[in-house]
């Protein structure tokens, strides 16, 4: 492993490398334009005990690697692994969320933040997804047909929207993993308040594993394509 790549090249080669970055902490999706080293440095982890724990991680076949699929077929694994996933989950966690707060928030009030945080991020993220369901991926999907002009200009203003929207759903889960002390229940906690942090830390892990895959792979794509397309138009 090249300590110098960048922890989003690193979660490109083998995508398994992002459940231990999460588990470190890493930034490997709104942060994932930092070098291994210096995110380590900034976390005070040790390099050698993290490559080896990242060397470890085993390599997924060929239907997991994002990295090399087309355009229209990240597009499609988009929709399908995490845009669905998330219209119909952040509606159950909303609900379960608030039947473990009513029965344990007396003594664990710290569940009424966390209900609050679930639904700060099913608002951040619901009007987000259709925004890229009904305006970016679509015209992505027509940039690599051969479309050069849009309503909103160059691809790359409604990516840089997308982006920010990205870091403040990055900043949200951040948020949720400390109210949740990192997605772990307490001695005490029912099956319901268990199940609701698994389902928690399930989505932190899948949303940054999505952000990670728009934010490192398919815009990058959109924006390449968009500047051979300018290069190459006459003058």
């Amino acid at each position: 492993m090249d300590r110098t790549e960048t922890l989003a090249e690193l979660v490109a080669q083998n995508p398994a490398r992002a459940i231990a970055m999460d588990q470190l902490g890493l930034d490997y999706c709104c942060g994932g334009n930092e070098r291994f080293d210096a995110a380590c440095a900034r976390s005070g982890l040790d390099p050698d005990a993290v490559a080896a724990q990242l060397d470890s991680a085993p390599v997924l076949d060929d239907t997991h690697a994002c990295a090399e699929m087309t355009i229209t077929e990240l597009l499609a694994h988009l929709l399908v692994a995490h845009h669905a996933y998330l219209h119909e989950e952040l509606t159950a966690l909303d609900v379960l969320a608030a039947k473990v707060a009513g029965v344990h928030a007396e003594r664990h009030p710290e569940l009424h933040h966390v209900h609050e945080l679930i639904t700060l991020i099913t608002e951040d993220l619901e009007p987000h997804l259709m925004k890229e369901e009904r305006v970016l991926f679509p015209a992505i999907q027509r940039l690599t047909e051969g479309a050069a002009e849009f309503p909103f200009g160059s691809i790359n203003n409604p990516i840089r929207m997308m982006g920010i929207e990205h870091e403040r759903a990055g900043d949200l889960l951040e948020r949720l993993r400390d109210a949740t002390h990192r997605y772990e229940p307490p001695s005490d906690g029912c099956a319901s308040y268990r199940a609701l942090y698994e389902r928690l830390a399930f989505l932190d892990h899948d949303t940054r594993l999505h952000i990670f895959e728009e934010n490192h792979l398919l815009f990058p794509k959109a924006s390449a394509i968009e500047a051979g397309s300018v290069a190459g138009s006459p003058e």
